[in-house]
């Protein structure tokens, strides 16, 4: 704890830490604020349902510790992996921030209601109620696409790197077998989430060298 402690000390000085640590906080809230608007003009608009490959097929399932509880663990893991290296903080900040930003655009452009047989789901923290819809925020998979974002900032880690995976293609799965996504929703996050990583990296690429002095370098297997 006194290494943790001495880690957030040290930066008191430092010159550009705090700018960018204050201008990952608002654009996170930002993001949040702007997904918030999202959720709510897509469940205005929404029209029909579509038919799905993957979901015809598919029996349902209730995936509801799954896709709340699991949820949850997830993001108190991230919290502590950003809080034990303050470094990591602006980074992961913006780079959600931006994820938030891209997935919510995304939302209003496509209005389709959720899938037939969709579990019921509800939310359970203060951060779901935020961030989650009314079953109409589909395109793309928040579920899937940040766990992998994670994956990709934790590349060089290969125990973090294989724990954001497969906690991907788990909520990838769940969210299909819960009815809760189209298909296209959970195969297009990785694919979306791979550009977002590498937009986040040029356009802040100071908080992305701050992210990389925190990160242990690992021989891939």
């Amino acid at each position: 704890m006194k290494q943790i402690i001495n880690k957030y000390l040290n930066l008191r000085t430092h010159k550009y830490y705090f700018p960018l640590l204050i201008a990952g906080i608002i654009l996170f809230g930002a993001s949040a604020i702007f997904n918030y608007a999202a959720n709510n003009y897509t469940a205005l608009h929404a029209s029909g349902r579509v038919t799905d490959l993957f979901l015809d097929n598919l029996p349902v399932k209730n995936v509801d510790e799954i896709f709340y509880e699991g949820t949850l663990m997830l993001e108190l893991f991230v919290i502590l992996l950003a809080l034990h290296e303050p470094k990591r903080i602006p980074f992961m900040l913006k780079s959600t921030a931006l994820f938030i930003f891209v997935r919510s655009f995304f939302m209003i452009l496509t209005h389709f209601s959720p899938p037939i047989n969709e579990t019921l789901t509800h939310p359970i923290n203060l951060i779901q109620r935020l961030t989650a819809g009314s079953g109409y925020d589909l395109f793309f998979s928040g579920h899937t696409g940040f766990p992998f974002l994670m994956a990709l900032l934790f590349w060089n880690n290969k125990y973090l790197r294989s724990i954001f995976i497969a906690s991907s293609i788990v909520f990838g799965a769940a969210v299909l077998f819960g009815h809760l996504h189209y298909s296209i929703d959970v195969f297009s996050a990785f694919f979306i989430t791979f550009g977002i990583y590498h937009i986040a990296m040029k356009i802040f690429k100071r908080d992305f060298d701050f992210f990389q002095d925190t990160v242990k370098t690992k021989a891939i297997a």
